[in-house]
């Protein structure tokens, strides 16, 4: 059964790798906003409009003072692949083992015509400068994501 996390939460934190080898502690970005994005895998179709629409919009998260991490079960190397392919301006975190997956109850059950396997959800989460859940975003359709996420972090001031 996947973890719930609800608005008012403390963020789970976790400290993983991240593209171009780095690692990424998350309660180190208290003091800004994040908006914490969970995407199933690098390089395909919906994924790839999601992390693009992220990208075309960072100079306006930046103006409001917000930090975009996404986060799947990829591997380092393949989010900087990903990364290089799309010039993707922000942090990939890599959960290859499925814990933040798991902390944040997006590692599910899904059901692809009538076959059943365990994937990621796509799902977002705001979290505010003291470093709790604001807004939480279950089976995101990527379209017009982007700008709700962008309005729902402007409010937060």
């Amino acid at each position: 059964m996947a973890k719930e996390v609800k608005i008012g939460d403390k963020a789970p934190d976790f400290t993983a790798p991240t593209d171009g080898g780095g690692r990424l502690k998350l309660s180190s970005l208290k003091g800004r906003k994040v908006v914490l994005y969970f995407y199933p895998k690098d390089d395909t179709p919906g994924c790839t409009k999601e992390a693009c629409g992220f990208s075309d919009a960072m100079r306006k998260f930046a103006r409001a003072d917000v930090e975009i991490v996404g986060v799947s079960r990829d591997s380092v190397a393949r989010h900087d692949k990903f990364k290089a392919k799309y010039r993707l301006p922000f942090t990939l975190v890599s959960d290859e083992d499925g814990t933040i997956c798991e902390n944040y109850g997006v590692w599910i059950e899904k059901n692809n015509y009538g076959r059943k396997y365990m994937g990621i959800e796509r799902a977002t989460f705001l979290i505010d400068a003291a470093g709790k859940l604001r807004r939480v975003w279950r089976k995101v359709k990527v379209a017009g994501h982007v700008d709700e996420a962008l309005a729902a972090a402007k409010e937060l001031g």
